[in-house]
């Protein structure tokens, strides 16, 4: 059994696999990380862990779950089936090379985008020759409801609500409208912008909003709420047959 841990900007998502099928999926704060591990290896005899992380995890925490069994931190030099032509590789992003990583495997010889809806909206775009070109990166929807009430005085903080009409008739409609609007026509002009140039395009989104993003996108999409999960876990299957 493998074992995929991603530690995001706000929480831990979790997943095990029998060899690339889906098995479990967790969701935990990232201050119960060695005990909610060891919980997942005990109950499931995961034999390997592969962790990627965008906030700094301390050395000795590293050092607990490099003890527990088989493990793999992803950082720039990870080894994967793709060209990064990526002008500054040792900036990029390791959730954001488990994405593209996951693309290259499952959309073989294809022009992928893969946008990733959470506490920042990342783009990335793999060709069909594998190389991997960039991407940009944007607030969250969260993130964007948040700016609003910090850099104001008087607008107030809410929670991500789907607008029930285009235009905004109160305070909170308007910035209900603004912001869940703001994204969707962004993600769909990224899209099609991307169209212009690659007729054949693959769209994937994932995330901690893809679920609710999903439903009110227009554009052909793979839906995946677990897809860096997934990436995480070919990189495991991947670097162990190296």
């Amino acid at each position: 059994m493998n074992l995929s841990i991603d530690v995001g900007n706000t929480r831990v998502k979790a997943a095990v696999f029998e060899m690339d099928m889906l098995v479990e999926v967790y969701v935990f704060e990232k201050s119960r990380i060695i005990s909610e591990v060891k919980k997942i290896i005990k109950k499931y005899k995961v034999t390997q862990v592969i962790l990627s992380s965008v906030v700094l995890i301390p050395l000795k925490k590293v050092e607990k779950l490099q003890k527990l069994t088989d493990f793999i931190m992803v950082s720039s030099k990870i080894k994967t089936p793709f060209k990064n032509l990526y002008a500054t590789p040792h900036t990029l992003g390791v959730d954001r090379i488990a994405l593209v990583f996951g693309a290259v495997i499952k959309f073989p010889k294809k022009n992928v985008l893969i946008i990733d809806a959470g506490t920042c909206i990342t783009f990335d775009f793999l060709n069909k020759n594998s190389e991997y070109l960039g991407g940009a990166i944007s607030p969250g929807i969260e993130m964007r409801y948040k700016s609003l009430h910090l850099f104001t005085s008087k607008l107030p903080l809410l929670a991500i609500n789907k607008p029930n009409n285009f235009i905004g008739n109160s305070t909170n409609e308007s910035i209900d409208s603004g912001v869940v609007n703001g994204v969707i026509q962004e993600i769909e002009g990224v899209i099609m912008q991307y169209k212009k140039k690659y007729l054949d395009l693959t769209v994937v989104l994932t995330g901690g909003n893809t679920n609710f993003l999903s439903k009110q996108l227009k554009s052909s999409i793979f839906a995946n709420q677990n897809f860096l999960l997934e990436g995480l876990n070919e990189i495991l299957i991947f670097n162990k047959n190296k």
